[in-house]
């Protein structure tokens, strides 16, 4: 099919920048104590995340520029590397951290599968639901097919264990399955299957169990599982209307824990306040908005699928973030995206972000 190419959407690309920009400050302002004890050098964190977010502008620019419509041919085999790299971080050959086993090795870096695993989910969706859209009323050839690769890759993604991942791409799968006509009585099915096998996951796992009961009264166990939450909400109190101002926070002062990674986001209520964080909430909103008319408007229904796909995978997980930190959601480790320290995350979140520019070059809205 050949469509007219145009000039990507303008204000997605300077929303995105403008979150990573934020992000750089904010990775700098909450890592420099933290980095100068453990490092001896203030700028440890924010050296690494500048230069992958060079890496990821880079990525994100090239793949803007080659017609999506080719990189079709590529779903299936990244789904299969996304599978394997998952296999692999769970045997010996995966890095163990902090109790999870969630990176592997590459020389003298390492990454997080579950990051590519994400892209790899939502391109083999967009791909598989255009062939299969006219069977998408069916449970047993249109849905049942989906749900079984959801429970693989999701289950080895529990083993690392990382839950909050798990139901991030979980979600994105169950509004492409939406958006791809799939009836609500099917989806109904996968809902209620997706929050039993939450419930599971909770159950066979103690500590999760114990973040539930601190997520229902976090004060009254201030002192252990409620912890990160008192703390982060304390940030988050401590900033007020106009916050402390930039670099003033005191949580960060070893008071809360991951505090440039999950919990970026209290340190930036803390020191730019209420109208600080309401405006990282609007560049999210203004980046769905952006995202959605960019997969309406898409030539193809393989081009909508994508844009969409990748436009909820980054807006819920920015929901999911900022509802652990704030408080409404129970605390799981997920990243903001664009602002938490991670090169692998930032990296693969950019590389979504040039699909969905590059979807919005062909689009007919202009």
């Amino acid at each position: 099919m050949r469509v007219k190419k145009g000039p990507p959407d303008f204000i997605l690309f300077m929303t995105t920048l403008l979150l990573i920009g934020i992000g750089l400050i904010m990775v700098f302002s909450s890592s420099a104590v933290t980095a100068s004890i453990r490092y001896d050098d203030a700028y440890f964190f924010f050296k690494r995340q500048l230069a992958w977010a060079t890496v990821g502008v880079i990525a994100m620019i090239v793949i803007m520029k080659i017609n999506y419509m080719r990189l079709k041919d590529f779903a299936i085999p990244l789904m299969i590397i996304s599978v394997v790299c998952l296999i692999l971080v769970i045997t010996p050959v995966g890095i163990e951290s902090k109790g999870a086993s969630r990176w592997l090795g590459v020389g003298p870096f390492s990454f997080t599968p579950s990051e590519l695993a994400k892209l790899g989910m939502v391109m083999f969706l967009a791909k598989s639901l255009t062939m299969n859209l006219d069977n998408m009323q069916s449970f047993k050839i249109g849905v049942l097919p989906y749900l079984v690769v959801l429970a693989g890759v999701c289950g080895l993604i529990m083993a690392q264990p990382d839950l909050g991942t798990s139901v991030a791409i979980a979600g994105t799968t169950f509004f492409m399955l939406m958006i791809a006509g799939a009836k609500f009585s099917h989806l109904s099915l996968l809902a209620a299957s997706g929050l039993a096998a939450v419930g599971a996951a909770i159950a066979v796992a103690p500590y999760r169990m114990e973040r539930i009961i601190a997520f229902v009264d976090p004060w009254k166990y201030a002192s252990d599982e409620g912890f990160q939450t008192v703390q982060s909400l304390y940030a988050l109190g401590s900033g007020g209307l106009f916050g402390m101002g930039l670099g003033m926070s005191r949580q960060k002062f070893f008071y809360l824990p991951e505090q440039h990674t999950d919990f970026i986001y209290a340190i930036l209520g803390e020191e730019l306040g209420f109208i600080g964080a309401a405006l990282i909430i609007a560049l999210f909103l203004l980046f769905a908005w952006r995202g959605f008319k960019i997969a309406i408007n898409a030539p193809d229904n393989f081009g909508s699928l994508l844009a969409g796909g990748i436009t909820i995978m980054i807006t819920l997980q920015a929901a999911i973030n900022i509802g652990v930190v704030s408080g409404f959601l129970p605390v799981t480790g997920i990243t903001l995206p664009f602002l938490s320290y991670g090169g692998t995350s930032l990296l693969f979140t950019m590389i979504g972000v040039g699909l969905i520019l590059n979807v919005s070059r062909y689009s007919t809205y202009r």
